[in-house]
């Protein structure tokens, strides 16, 4: 049988009140009896219900996390942010992980309300009304991480995709290339995709050069479907001379597939990826790449979060994050700009 609250107290020669007051850290007892308590509880190894306790309290200091790829080294990063910030302020943290599929995502909102969450953090390519649906009638806070709704309704965490990737094709117009190619990510991901498509087609009509959907690829954001998209390029009659991935798995595909054609990175292609993920640093060339702060989007939303749990003062539901490019070797002297 599981060891209670009144076997300890018995064990002690106290009331369970007095139990209670030491499990939850009252100054109000005395050293003495303190000591007896924890002697007991030691003695007998006694766990706190955390569900009792919750249910007494009405709160189970618990926070529910849906992660779309744990495998993924941006999410990872991510919940790192997440969860140094949840043990900063006494959380516990359950990870789920929704294989980007609506159904099991939705399935998991539901699970982390049954199972009393004090809030949740969302982190999912799209925002669909059956999401909004879900998530606004939820009785407890929630905070989307890395991505918006559509309408801006949802406090989230996130930064400007659309600047992000019109600043990386911008970096490559100013070293004077005219044939830049884009390896995007799936076109119905509203931010990752879309928006940062539209950011790159943006910095061409600004710079007065001319689409070209031959230079469109969509990806996966995976290594392979970078691969295989440059690979592509590279059979045109005119291949691109630079190239923007929507992830930097897909830039360092890119790198590989120019490699695999015996061209060189960056004297043949230069190659911009995006989030800043450890690889970048471990490929060679190194990588350039828009730094997406993977790890402060996690903390920024999981602080974000304990405000609203707590009901403290939110003055902008919406925080976006700076980000900037890295320029390392798979880009020529941009570092010098």
């Amino acid at each position: 049988m599981p060891i209670t609250i009144y076997d300890v107290a018995r064990e002690a020669g106290v009331s369970m009140a007095t139990v209670s007051r030491v499990v939850n850290g009252n100054p109000n007892v005395k050293p003495l009896t303190r000591k007896k308590v924890m002697t007991a509880i030691e003695r007998l190894g006694y766990r706190p219900n955390a569900v009792a306790r919750g249910l007494a309290s009405k709160r189970t200091t618990t926070v529910g996390v849906i992660i779309p790829d744990i495998s993924s080294q941006f999410f990872s990063e991510l919940a790192r942010g997440i969860e140094d910030i949840a043990t900063m302020y006494k959380y516990n943290i359950i990870l789920c992980n929704s294989d980007h599929r609506l159904e099991k995502e939705l399935q998991l909102i539901n699970t982390l309300l049954e199972k009393q969450v004090d809030g949740l953090l969302f982190m999912g390519a799209e925002i669909k009304e059956d999401h909004f649906h879900s998530l606004k009638t939820a009785s407890i806070p929630t905070v989307l991480a890395a991505t918006r709704d559509p309408e801006g309704k949802l406090p989230a965490v996130t930064i400007d995709h659309f600047q992000a990737a019109y600043d990386a094709t911008q970096a490559l117009i100013r070293r004077g290339h005219k044939r830049i190619a884009i390896i995007t990510g799936p076109m119905s991901y509203p931010l990752e995709g879309l928006v940062r498509f539209e950011g790159y087609k943006q910095a061409l009509l600004d710079a007065g050069l001319p689409y070209d959907e031959q230079l469109v690829a969509n990806g996966s954001f995976r290594y392979e479907s970078g691969l295989q998209s440059m690979g592509d390029f590279m059979k045109l009659a005119e291949p691109p001379t630079a190239v923007f991935a929507a992830s930097d798995e897909m830039a360092i595909g890119a790198i590989h597939a120019v490699q695999d054609l015996e061209h060189s990175v960056p004297e043949d292609v230069e190659v911009i990826g995006h989030d800043n993920v450890r690889l970048a640093e471990m490929v060679r060339p190194r990588l350039s790449t828009v730094v997406q702060p993977m790890y402060d989007i996690g903390a920024v939303a999981m602080r974000l979060l304990t405000k609203y749990m707590n009901n403290e003062q939110v003055e902008d539901h919406i925080v976006l994050l700076p980000h900037r490019i890295e320029y390392r070797q798979s880009t020529k002297e941009m570092a010098e700009e």
